[in-house]
C-alpha cells in the first residue's frame, strides 16, 4: 500500500490504546519479562517507543524539510530509553506515552505535508537517500514491529507451558524482530 498521512495517523494515534488495553494492571510477569539476556520486556517497548516519539519522527521530518539530504538525520540511542523508565510504573509510562504520542501526531499535523513534501529526500545515517513518505511509512510499521514485539515476549512467558500445543502458535515460532530504523 503506497504511503498514505492519513493511514499512517489513524494506525500511530491507536497504539497508546492498544498498549493501554493490552498491559494496563497486567501482573509483572507479563510485563517486566523478557526473553533473555539483551531483550526487551514490555516495559522496555514502552519506553523506547516515547523516547522514539520525542527524538526521532518529528526531528527526522525537520531534518527532510529543512535541509533535504544535505544533512544526514542524527542518530537514534535505541537504548536512551532507560533512563526513561528508571523509577515508573507501567501505567505511568503508558500515560507518558499517550500524551508524547498525541503532541507528535499534533506536531506531524501542523506540518501541513503536502504530496510533493512527501517525495523529498533525507540522508539516513547507515541507509543512504529515503523519502520522507518512507520515514513516515517506517513509523507506522514500527509501532506494528513492537506490538508484536510485545505479544511475542509474553508468549514466551508460556512456551514450556504450551506443551506440544507449541507447533500450532505462531507467536513462539518468532525469533525476533527487525533491526533498528
Amino acid at each position: 500500500m503506497p504511503e498514505d498521512l492519513q493511514q499512517t495517523i489513524a494506525l500511530r494515534t491507536r497504539t497508546p490504546a492498544v498498549l493501554d488495553a493490552l498491559l494496563r494492571d497486567m501482573p509483572d510477569a507479563w510485563t517486566l519479562s523478557n526473553e533473555g539476556e539483551n531483550t526487551w520486556s514490555a516495559f522496555d517497548v514502552v519506553g523506547h517507543l516515547i523516547e522514539a516519539d520525542r527524538t526521532n519522527l518529528i526531528p527526522r521530518a525537520h531534518v527532510i524539510l529543512e535541509s533535504g539530504d544535505s544533512r544526514p538525520f542524527p542518530a537514534f540511542d535505541r537504548t536512551k530509553h532507560r533512563k526513561e523508565i528508571e523509577g515508573k510504573s507501567l501505567g505511568e509510562l503508558l500515560e507518558i506515552f499517550a500524551r508524547v504520542r498525541f503532541e507528535s501526531i499534533g506536531q506531524l499535523r501542523a506540518l501541513d505535508l503536502k504530496p510533493a513534501d512527501l517525495e523529498r529526500l533525507g540522508q539516513h545515517p547507515s541507509l543512504g537517500s529515503v523519502t520522507l513518505s518512507q520515514v513516515l511509512a517506517t513509523w507506522a510499521t514500527h509501532d506494528l514491529t513492537h506490538l508484536h514485539q510485545i505479544t511475542r515476549v509474553m508468549g514466551y512467558q508460556y512456551r514450556e507451558e504450551v506443551g506440544p500445543f507449541r507447533k500450532f502458535l505462531g507467536v513462539l515460532k518468532c525469533s525476533g524482530h527487525s533491526d533498528a530504523a
